[in-house]
């Protein structure tokens, strides 16, 4: 008999009923130490008092409104990304996967507005991930994720990650916009580097093409900066926004630059809950932590630390660790073994990692994680290590 929740998920044996910080208690009273964050969800941890008070203060007010009225936290909201960013307006949205929607109708909008109709393809690249949606999957091409699915939505030219020849050879007049990650997060912790940014900025300028970022994971102060691409010095036309920036309330966003939002005029796209009080609220609270200089300074200093932590747990089980790559508090663990040996390891030690392809264990720590803790979490997964070792033989 099938369950009552579907089973689409491989899940932990675990029930956690309370999050402190950086821990989280499980129904048993044990208490782990979290490097997932909710896959880069709760970019302040569990509980933050701040959030907290903000979603109760609101709560006792107004939770839902129609997008037929204008909504103030809404307003807030997009006014401090604005702000921020190189975006002159937002769309928001509940998830990442919703995001990805609508930066695909704002390309392809954009160009049956200027008169080519034709420029609908959308370049993408090997170990993507763009949500679970058919644009999503269609777009990230991944043969395990469209595996039945089919057909597929059109209009996705998949390329291989660094295979610039490959990005050359399939820029044709049909071409509308390039859509990728600054850091892979499913893809394996993949840092994009900087001159390849910096070479597609130049590219799509050169042939009339839109950029299209994705830092649904990357972004929110995840690697240091607000967003990643600010690591380059170049900007998107079209960036997908979520996880952090609602701090674990479900929230996403759009940003763009007037040039191409242009097409996205009254009737052409709406959310029902996107953009609602809650989530803005929560938001605004969110944006007016990481956002600060002092913020995005201490995230970078804790990442060091970790770092220089990880540098001694991957020399002291060579066995078992290949290598570590990232940026700020978004760091992948190259294995020798498969991850989720090392995953299901640090479950009892108490310590939460993600898996990822191309053999990564992912830290996606709280960004306000203490450096007592990220010393304690390695100590975890140096037992963790061992017991994999062990297991191994």
């Amino acid at each position: 008999m099938i369950p009552s929740v579907l089973p689409t998920y491989s899940r932990a044996p675990l029930h956690f009923v309370k999050g402190e910080g950086t821990w989280l208690i499980e129904a048993d009273g044990r208490r782990f130490l979290d490097l997932g964050a909710g896959i880069a969800v709760n970019a302040l941890g569990h509980a933050h008092p701040a959030l907290v008070q903000t979603l109760t203060e609101q709560a006792q007010k107004l939770w839902h409104v129609s997008n037929l009225y204008e909504i103030p936290q809404q307003q807030a909201l997009a006014d401090k990304l604005v702000a921020s960013t190189f975006a002159d307006t937002v769309f928001f949205t509940n998830s990442g996967t919703e995001s990805c929607e609508l930066a695909v109708k704002m390309a392809r909008k954009y160009w049956y507005e200027k008169g080519h109709p034709e420029k609908t393809t959308i370049i993408t690249f090997g170990g993507s991930f763009h949500g679970r949606s058919s644009a999503g999957i269609a777009a990230a091409g991944s043969e395990k994720m469209i595996k039945g699915f089919a057909p597929l939505l059109p209009g996705f030219t998949h390329v291989g990650w660094g295979d610039h020849d490959a990005l050359h050879a399939a820029i044709d007049e049909t071409v509308g916009a390039i859509l990728i990650e600054p850091v892979q997060g499913e893809g394996g912790i993949r840092p994009l580097p900087d001159q390849c940014l910096k070479g597609l900025r130049a590219l799509c300028d050169e042939k009339g093409i839109l950029l299209i970022l994705d830092e649904v994971q990357c972004g929110v102060a995840r690697t240091g900066r607000l967003f990643a691409h600010e690591w380059t010095g170049v900007t998107p036309d079209i960036m997908m926004v979520a996880k952090g920036i609602g701090g674990g309330f479900p929230l996403g966003a759009v940003l763009a630059t007037e040039e191409a939002a242009s097409g996205m005029t009254a009737g052409t796209h709406g959310s029902t809950y996107g953009g609602n009080p809650l989530a803005c609220a929560v938001g605004c609270a969110v944006m007016d932590i990481v956002s600060t200089p002092e913020f995005l300074e201490t995230v970078n200093a804790r990442a060091g630390f970790l770092r220089q932590k990880l540098e001694g747990l991957v020399a002291a089980h060579p066995d078992v660790f290949e290598g570590m790559r990232g940026v700020g508090l978004m760091i992948g663990l190259k294995c020798k073994v498969a991850p989720a040996d090392v995953v299901k390891a640090g479950y009892e030690c108490g310590v939460i990692t993600v898996p990822a392809a191309d053999n990564v264990v992912r830290l996606l720590p709280p960004l306000n994680i203490s450096e007592d803790e990220i010393s304690e979490a390695v100590n975890r997964l140096d037992f963790a290590a061992d017991a994999v070792r062990e297991a191994q033989g």
